[in-house]
Parts: structure tokens; C-alpha cells; sequence
């Protein structure tokens, strides 16, 4: 099975029916299709809507779970800052993808400010600044574990 060629038919649609740009996405689990997605952008108006991420919250759902760790990912292009900490979070392991980042950026589709800035090279895209964690904010991570404890 190609499953590359999955996601790139199912981009070339959301392409034409406006729905995001070009890139897509293939989730598999052995030799199961958990999900095939374009990226939906444009259709929802969500800068966070790339196919990676599209695809692991469509096979999260399907498979009733947030651990992907048995799951393979083949992107059409090399996925991008956030869509590998998506990745990593998911579990998922393996990557196959076709173009590059380098790629993407001569088409017009530049994630290279993201990676100057996570390598440390340009820090001038975003300013973080650490503020003293207040008592309210550490006792989320309390509230949260009890409650998880609490549930079970």
C-alpha cells in the first residue's frame, strides 16, 4: 500500500475544495489506515490545522486513546517544529516523509523561523520570559492528579 500517494490524493482534494494547502498525512497501525488527512487550514481557520496534527487527533479519536505508540506516520513533506512535538507527544516513533523543510521554504511554506529559533540561532522571533509560578498555578498539577486519582 502507497501510503504517501493516500495522503497526497487526499491533499489534492482539500486543495481543490479550498480546504488547506499541500500537505498531508497518513497514520497506520501495522497494516491498518487509522486516518488520512490534508491539512485543514484554510477550511477552519486554524494555523495549528497542519496534516500531522490533523491526523493524530483524527486517529487519537478513532482510536480512543492519546498514545500512538504503535502507529507510523508518512507525511508528504517534513513536518514541521510543531508538528513533531505533536508527534513525540502522540508516541509515534517513525516518521516517512518526501520533501523537505527546504522544500516547503523555496514554495513559499517557510517554517525556518521556527527551527532558528528552537536551535538557539534567532532569538529574536519570540520573547519568553519566566514569571514566579504563583501558588494558584502549582496547585493545577495537585488538583489535576487528584482528581485523575480520584477517578479511578
Amino acid at each position: 500500500m502507497d501510503y504517501i500517494q493516500l495522503a497526497v490524493d487526499k491533499t489534492k482534494e482539500g486543495i481543490d475544495q479550498n480546504i488547506g494547502g499541500p500537505f498531508g498525512a497518513t497514520i497506520v497501525r501495522g497494516d491498518e489506515i487509522i486516518a488520512v488527512v490534508g491539512n485543514t487550514m484554510m477550511r477552519d481557520t486554524d494555523i495549528t490545522a497542519h496534516a500531522e496534527i490533523v491526523a493524530i487527533r483524527e486517529a487519537s479519536k478513532k482510536l480512543g486513546t492519546m498514545d500512538l505508540s504503535d502507529c507510523v506516520i508518512y507525511a508528504t513533506c517534513e513536518p514541521c517544529p510543531m508538528c513533531v512535538g505533536a508527534i513525540i507527544w502522540s508516541g509515534i516513533k517513525e516518521v516517512h516523509y518526501c520533501n523537505t523543510a527546504e522544500d516547503a521554504h523555496v514554495h513559499g511554506f517557510s517554517d525556518m523561523h521556527l527551527r532558528d529559533y528552537l536551535t538557539g540561532k534567532d532569538k529574536s522571533v519570540l520573547s519568553m520570559q519566566k514569571i514566579e509560578t504563583t501558588e494558584e498555578c502549582d496547585a493545577l498539577f495537585h488538583h489535576f492528579n487528584d482528581k485523575m486519582a480520584n477517578s479511578k
